[in-house]
């Protein structure tokens, strides 16, 4: 007798337990992306890769970086790195002139978690040429005459270390960045109006909290003047702030480090930062740098952030160029030493900076 073959009889799913599979397949495609995107980043954050100094320190000296370089035939020890302890040069354009308008330095201690930043005032005075032989006697001339590498080599005159990466971003950016993480709350410090038509500039805010977009912080970091004095131009412009570029400076650093503090906070966005950051900004950091102090970035404290100006004489004539800012060298090898910008073991000498001097520099200490 033929046996039947008992035929299984399908269950049928009801609406709601096809939605609940169709979920969990999608929510476990999704974690699989998760964790294999994951993976892939941190296995592409690997610490970034400083270029060699001009003497290196001996191999076998304690608490050498893995990045260190390697010792040369010479035999004459040099000052050495602290782990995985790297500098940065963060700049930003002037819409009119191309001049760098903003120029910071900052050393990144990734094993302490600590950044220190100092402002270098647009106006210092240097000794520079172009190369089609052309003088010019103020730091924001030296990257559009000769480059961002030249200008890197005259902030290591100044504060005595090398620059390992530059980070230049334009004015665009910093609005796209500001908007991304949907403005910020901002104290603004002095009162500020000026109008500019031939730019079609007008900045207009009064001190206190405030809350700015994108467009609204840019005005605020680019402010230096007012034009809302007695009299008419020139006679109307003064000073936005009683200690001129070294307020501007101190607020340039704050707006930007609160933009960075809320980005931190928003890691899904993350994606969207970084295209901004790869349209909007010229620098040397590999794809695998970012993703290196991003990894770190995520988890910093900010409270770890000292900020700072370098001090001097802004009021200075030299070789016919007026209010070039002179700095004062041993204020300056002080805050290099004390305040976390040294990236060496031991301190940073005299000898080491090579900064312009006019000899007439005023000095109120």
């Amino acid at each position: 007798m033929a046996k039947r073959l008992a035929k299984r009889e399908k269950v049928r799913l009801s609406p709601g337990q096809r939605a609940l599979r169709v979920l969990f397949v999608v929510l476990l495609v999704l974690s699989s992306l998760v964790v294999v995107g994951y993976t892939a980043f941190r296995l592409m954050a690997q610490p970034p890769k400083i270029a060699l100094e001009e003497t290196p320190p001996p191999a076998e000296s304690a608490g050498l970086s893995t990045d260190s370089p390697e010792p040369t035939d010479s035999g004459t020890p040099t000052r050495q790195r602290k782990d995985y302890t790297y500098t940065f040069l963060l700049c930003a354009s002037d819409q009119a002139s191309g001049n760098v308008d903003t120029m910071i330095v900052a050393t990144y201690d990734t094993v302490n978690q600590t950044i220190a930043m100092a402002s270098i005032p647009r106006d210092t005075l240097i000794d520079g040429v172009s190369p089609k032989g052309k003088s010019f006697h103020k730091l924001c001339n030296m990257y559009p005459y000769n480059g961002i590498d030249a200008l890197k080599e005259e902030v290591r005159k100044i504060v005595g270390f090398p620059i390992d990466f530059y980070v230049k971003v334009n004015t665009k950016g910093f609005v796209k960045l500001v908007d991304a993480v949907g403005g910020v709350n901002f104290n603004v410090p002095v009162h500020m109006a000026y109008d500019d038509p031939t730019q079609n500039l007008h900045i207009h805010f009064e001190p206190g909290m405030q809350y700015l977009t994108g467009t609204d912080a840019l005005k605020v970091v680019r402010c230096r003047k007012n034009s809302d004095g007695k009299g008419v131009y020139p006679h109307n412009i003064y000073d936005a702030y009683p200690d001129a570029d070294i307020g501007r400076t101190k607020t340039q650093r704050e707006l930007i480090m609160a933009v960075l503090k809320k980005a931190i906070s928003q890691p899904l966005n993350l994606p969207t930062y970084y295209n901004i950051f790869m349209e909007n900004v010229e620098t040397d950091l590999k794809v695998s740098d970012l993703a290196y102090f991003a990894d770190k970035g995520l988890s910093f404290d900010f409270s770890n952030v000292t900020a700072t100006s370098l001090p001097g004489d802004g009021t200075v004539k030299y070789k016919g160029v007026s209010w070039c800012y002179e700095l004062y060298p041993d204020k300056v090898l002080d805050i290099v030493n004390t305040s976390g910008l040294n990236p060496y073991t031991t301190d940073i000498t005299a000898d080491m900076l090579n900064i312009t001097q006019s000899g007439t520099a005023k000095r109120y200490d």
